[in-house]
């Protein structure tokens, strides 16, 4: 084929793409309101990392006589950023019910909602700082290998995860739809560490390493709790799917309690009590009592001598677990 035959071609691969959107409703989003814009909201990530870590992201040379004009450019630029993805957000859900995305008659509405949802957002703000300086602090407490609270802040996974998680989560407190999933899937698709927007996260929450880590919905977590690489608290019945919104289907993680790697958790009758140790590698659907320890037993290992064997007489497995 050549050049001229593919040209000739395309109308038909055109058409037959077209006709396949048109044929599955749940997969096309045409003649209805405006979605968020992610590119966007991606960037209010960014603006917001600047407002509550100062001078360490963004602009340099901050001081004490200028971070009060800094602060106020960015807060000006967000407000506008904000507004513009709620009043989406908001739009995009009245839209639904009706399935035809006339939401004209409230859009009025959805406008002065938005504006509201931004100023209490703002309002929250001193106090989610107040708590990522403890997830801070409890990364450089907890990992022998900082050098510095700088480090963590510049270069810990898990603290950025946990600080769009802790911003998300105001706005799914606020009911704004969309935005807060889109916020924490960011978070997940740079650092591996998938926190959904509605868990309940407590202060000096350190995550290390983090690749792998899931927690979901309706997990709740106490204050001064340490998981690792690839700890799953999950749901118990994934298969009920959409019967189950609304119900607790996450573990409740008490204060101080430490979950090493690979262990998974699951079902909202779960609770982890305080101060727990949960080892590597462990499941668990059931409770644990505060101050226990719960470990996998550990693998048994069988050694084969290979002294004394030729090369051709070696075995391919040299030992067994």
């Amino acid at each position: 084929m050549d050049r001229n035959k593919l040209n000739a071609s395309l109308p038909k691969v055109v058409q037959s793409i077209v006709d396949s959107i048109t044929a599955s409703p749940s997969m096309k989003h045409l003649d209805r309101v405006f979605l968020p814009n992610r590119d966007v909201i991606v960037q209010s990530i960014v603006l917001l990392r600047e407002v509550l870590f100062p001078g360490y992201f963004g602009k340099q040379g901050l001081t004490s006589q200028n971070i009060t004009y800094h602060v106020g450019e960015l807060v000006n630029e967000l407000a506008d950023m904000l507004f513009e993805q709620i009043r989406c957000c908001l739009r995009y859900q009245e839209s639904i019910p009706a399935n035809n995305g006339d939401s004209d008659a409230k859009c009025e509405e959805c406008d002065q909602q938005a504006a509201k949802i931004v100023h209490q957002f703002f309002q929250k703000l001193p106090g989610v700082r107040e708590i990522l300086a403890t997830d801070v602090q409890a990364a450089f407490d907890s990992d022998p290998a900082a050098q510095s609270k700088d480090e963590t802040i510049f270069c810990y996974p898990g603290l950025f995860a946990i600080f769009v998680q802790r911003l998300a989560h105001e706005f799914y407190e606020l009911k704004v739809p969309l935005l807060p999933r889109i916020m924490t899937e960011h978070a997940h698709s740079m650092t591996g560490i998938d926190i959904h927007p509605g868990a309940q996260l407590g202060k000096s929450f350190f995550i290390d390493h983090g690749t792998g880590v899931v927690i979901g919905e309706t997990t709740t977590i106490g204050a001064n709790v340490k998981i690792y690489q690839g700890v799953t608290l999950g749901a118990v019945a994934p298969q009920y799917g959409q019967q189950l919104r609304g119900a607790k289907r996450h573990p409740t993680i008490e204060d101080d309690v430490i979950i090493y790697a690979g262990a998974t958790i699951l079902g909202g009758e779960t609770i982890i009590g305080k101060g727990a140790l949960i080892g590597g590698n462990v499941f668990i659907t059931q409770s644990v009592p505060p101050m226990n320890r719960v470990t996998a037993e550990p693998p048994k290992l069988k050694y084969r001598d290979r002294r004394g064997k030729n090369k051709g007489e070696l075995d391919l497995l040299d030992f067994q677990i």
